[in-house]
């Protein structure tokens, strides 16, 4: 085995080459998608993806509950898809979850929230896979592996490490604007049912003439933002780890069922060509005053899982599972997860995870993706190729597609243009200075600090006071000052 004295100084991929990046995902031009002859980034997504069996890599704990979104209002000017349409009631499932901590790890650690849904819609599956808060902590996916790594656990010792947290966001700026919510008093909910819920990503909406629009989603809880301090959270964890689990699990069981109200912006298609920054990049969100959130419907939990490993463990969500309606947009981080989500599906619970009850839709399902371990659904004796003179039916649309979008571009490895205020750290400044109120401000010195105070060292240490000097200078500078005198 070779340690890292040994080690090439440079990285490489598995076959030995020279690694082209581990910092940007081939693309066609600044501002396009991705593209399938990026062997690397492939390579390095479907690795990172089996890397732990069988709980998942990140979102490894969390809980879930079934249930129905209602469309209350008229959003068919910017979607025809089915679900969206005024009246409709779908059946969907909800997983909330942490990210970093393993199965068995504490509910109230310090950590952003998983927030995904999968509705059961007369079209097929729509899943939306997001968190609890509006942004991501990179924008390119060649990072993503490299960032839920930096927030596990060392290879010697085996423990977390903020020292290694750190480490990697402050060398990598874009992560600001979510280390700062990250770092507030939203990073610990005081439940699942207290926290909002958020698409983060950019998608598309078409609706029946053709039209384009661009789509971020907002859940808002009915129960209230609520959260907790850190005092209460370290109480909370050494008395009951399963705390948001049961909470969740005792609330829909007494009949007290949460509910959240989707809103969302919509942002017109010729728009982001010439918006101020770049509308598809997870490190941002979109102002309100620009974008004005529109109600959609209401979202209902009520019913719990009679068995939580079949229908909550093994529940598989992907954003891309889309359905006529909606579409995926040119966010990068997007792109990659609409690949690695299934594929990490595939290796934790089986090539055919999506005949699973949990995962299975509510209509018919036609697919020439046949045999593979644990195949259950089947199409008898059908031919398994298409096209067939047979009689089974096959697609064959050619030409354009309603959700699309134009392109043009060399190849290079670089993520987004750079637009007027395409800042690492203006969002994050903002929502210290003009969100955050005085009290909120000083939590967020206090819990850096002690972040802080479990082993960063130098030259990481320095990284962070100028970090946040660049999100604040106040901050920064209180920050360094309350680290001298703990």
């Amino acid at each position: 085995m070779s340690d890292a004295r040994n080690l090439p100084g440079h990285s490489t991929t598995g076959a030995g080459a020279p690694a082209p990046s581990d910092r940007n995902s081939l693309t066609v031009g600044r501002d396009g998608p991705l593209v399938l002859h990026d062997v690397h980034f492939l390579e390095q997504m479907a690795h990172f993806n089996r890397e732990k069996v069988p709980e998942r890599q990140p979102h490894a704990k969390g809980s879930g509950a079934f249930g129905v979104f209602e469309t209350t209002e008229d959003v068919s000017r910017y979607t025809k898809a089915a679900l969206f349409q005024k009246g409709c009631k779908t059946e969907m499932l909800a997983r909330f979850s942490t990210v970093a901590g393993e199965a068995g790890s504490p509910d109230t650690w310090r950590d952003v929230r998983g927030f995904s849904l999968k509705f059961y819609t007369s079209e097929g599956n729509y899943d939306l896979v997001g968190n609890n808060t509006p942004v991501f902590f990179v924008r390119d996916p060649m990072k993503f592996p490299h960032f839920i790594r930096s927030q596990k656990r060392l290879p010697d010792s085996g423990l977390r490490d903020a020292h290694m947290q750190w480490d990697f966001w402050t060398q990598n700026p874009e992560t600001a604007h979510q280390v700062t919510y990250l770092m507030g008093d939203r990073g610990i909910p005081l439940s699942y049912r207290h926290m909002n819920g958020f698409g983060s990503h950019t998608y598309m909406w078409i609706n029946a003439a053709g039209e384009k629009f661009w789509v971020k989603y907002h859940f808002h809880s009915q129960q209230g933002v609520k959260n907790l301090t850190n005092e209460e959270a370290a109480r909370i964890a050494g008395a009951d780890a399963d705390y948001h689990r049961r909470d969740l699990f005792d609330a829909i069981a007494r009949g007290d069922h949460p509910k959240w109200v989707l809103s969302v912006q919509i942002m017109p298609y010729e728009e982001a060509k010439t918006y101020r920054f770049n509308p598809f990049d997870l490190t941002k969100v979109w102002p309100h005053k620009d974008y004005p959130l529109i109600k959609v419907g209401v979202m209902t939990l009520d019913r719990n899982p009679s068995n939580f490993f079949a229908e909550i463990e093994q529940a598989a969500f992907s954003p891309g599972n889309t359905v006529p309606g909606i579409g995926l947009s040119p966010d990068k981080m997007l792109l990659g997860r609409a690949f690695a989500y299934n594929d990490a599906q595939r290796a934790r619970i089986g090539t055919n995870f999506h005949q699973l009850p949990v995962n299975r839709p509510k209509v018919p399902v036609n697919t020439y993706m046949f045999d593979g371990h644990m195949a259950y659904e089947h199409a008898g004796n059908a031919p398994t190729y298409a096209p067939n003179s047979a009689g089974r039916a096959w697609a064959d649309h050619t030409g354009a597609v309603d959700e699309s979008w134009e392109v043009d571009g060399s190849l290079v490895r670089e993520a987004y243009t750079l637009r007027q205020d395409d800042d690492d750290f203006v969002q994050a400044r903002a929502l210290v200075r003009d969100v955050f109120d005085d009290a909120q401000r000083e939590r967020l010195v206090d819990t850096v600090v002690g972040t802080l105070k479990s082993g960063v060292r130098s030259p990481v240490l320095e990284r962070v006071f100028g970090y946040w000097k660049n999100i604040d200078a106040e901050i920064g500078e209180r920050i360094e000052a309350a680290y001298g005198t703990h």
